[in-house]
């Protein structure tokens, strides 16, 4: 977290939490959603001002109930999540693999799935303490990595990380991996 953040934080420790106001989206991209984009469902304007997405992605993180947040300063603004709280990408230099996450780092997969609709899914570490779906404009780059079969199949990630897919139902991925996708409509829920 940045410290001017933390600075805010200690200032102003009771600001009011946002909700509904920003995405991720399934493509890993943040989107500013005002009432009106709110209100018709849509996904709202991609933010492009490469100054405040570092800031966002430096300050995004989760609380205790799995609900995924960025800090601006001393507001806590809640992200509603197009699928996973990471996207991942998946790229290949010099014949080797490597997935990197939205906000630029390197993402070491532990552990897939593949979901009732096709899509992709990686842990980090062990008991997923990180999870993120694969963008989908680099399946067929996985797919010329990946044995698939009825069960799942196998995606060849590294010499010797041989992944075995696990299935999923899509439906079941926020309770299986402990996040809410919509802080939103559980805020109004309350």
């Amino acid at each position: 977290m940045d410290e001017i953040v933390k600075q805010a934080l200690a200032k102003w420790p009771n600001v009011p939490h946002c909700t509904g106001w920003l995405l991720l989206d399934r493509r890993g991209q943040w989107r500013m959603r005002d009432d009106a984009t709110q209100a018709a469902g849509l996904p709202g304007d991609i933010i492009r001002h490469e100054a405040l997405l570092g800031f966002i992605n430096r300050n995004y993180a989760a609380d205790a109930d799995g609900q995924w947040f960025f800090q601006n300063g001393p507001q806590r603004v809640y992200v509603e999540l197009g699928y996973t709280p990471w996207i991942v990408r998946l790229s290949e230099a010099d014949g080797a693999l490597r997935l990197t996450d939205h906000a630029g780092g390197r993402f070491e997969p532990t552990a897939a799935w593949l979901d009732d609709e096709g899509g992709l899914l990686f842990s980090d570490a062990p008991h997923a303490a990180r999870i993120a779906a694969l963008h989908d404009h680099d399946l067929d780059l996985f797919s010329t990595h990946a044995d698939l079969d009825d069960t799942g199949g196998v995606f060849h990630f590294a010499p010797g990380v041989d992944l075995k897919l696990q299935r999923i139902a899509r439906a079941d991925v926020q309770h299986t991996f402990g996040f809410i996708a919509s802080p939103a409509a559980k805020a109004a829920a309350s």
